[in-house]
């Protein structure tokens, strides 16, 4: 079953920036840039010896591929918190493949140029609640609900193989503040589920300044690591991230 393949793209790339809610003003808008780099991503449909298993990063290379996403928080009652992540990804990347190609039941004959899409549109609603607040230190927890939108093609002139799914992932999600020194802040965010099949880790560590009451910025990492392996599809990737952030407070 289709579905099946975007179940666990679900544990694939979704652009990330430290997500993490306002505290002493109700909202909070956090725009992220940054590259990403592959340093894993294979994908077989079906899971089965007459579909071959694609390394996208041979295919297209490691990257550095353009990232971004926008985070819109919500203090909405005392330590209560929502947010909305919008983080599209999409990509499109030639090679001339060396040797043929079965995918999606169809056949790609080697020496051609042939054109390899990765799309992983990821829309968020998070519940956050601040369990912990302590001079310099904060900690929140909370349920993420995501939203896939994803497609990868193969294609050639003549001849196409895509799978397409829109889905929903339910995830936790931990974030911590840690203000280390005055206006300086380690931040690290936590997006996961596992079980099953397969798994989706999404990780960032982080290091900002409050550039005063309303504004502050960013930069840091982010992995996101995860796949499964079923009957139907094969698919396992490892993603890194430079990011950059600026938000403001009001």
């Amino acid at each position: 079953m289709r579905n099946l393949m975007f179940a666990l793209l679900a544990l694939v790339p979704t652009v990330a920036a430290a997500q993490h809610p306002p505290v002493g003003s109700p909202f909070k808008v956090e725009l992220e840039g940054g590259v990403l780099f592959q340093s894993r991503n294979e994908v077989q449909i079906p899971n089965e010896d007459t579909a071959t298993r694609i390394d996208l990063v041979d295919q297209v290379g490691v990257g550095p591929l353009p990232a971004g996403r926008l985070t819109l928080h919500w203090n909405f009652y005392g330590r209560h918190g929502a947010a909305v992540v919008l983080a599209p990804l999409e990509y499109t990347r030639s090679a001339v493949i060396d040797e043929p190609l079965r995918f999606d039941r169809v056949d790609f004959p080697s020496g051609r140029e042939t054109d390899f899409t990765f799309k992983f549109n990821s829309w968020r609603a998070n519940y956050n609640y601040r369990f912990l607040e302590r001079a310099g230190l904060k900690a929140w927890v909370g349920f993420t609900a995501k939203v896939r939108d994803a497609k990868v093609t193969v294609a050639q002139s003549d001849r196409k193989g895509e799978l397409t799914n829109l889905g929903f992932v339910p995830l936790l999600y931990l974030a911590l503040d840690w203000e280390f020194a005055e206006r300086w802040h380690l931040l690290a965010d936590f997006n996961g589920l596992a079980g099953g099949p397969g798994r989706a880790f999404d990780v960032s560590v982080k290091v900002a300044y409050d550039l005063g009451e309303h504004y502050g910025l960013g930069v840091g990492y982010r992995t996101v690591e995860g796949g499964a392996d079923v009957s139907r599809v094969y698919n396992f990737a490892w993603i890194h991230y430079a990011v950059a952030t600026v938000w403001y407070r009001f």
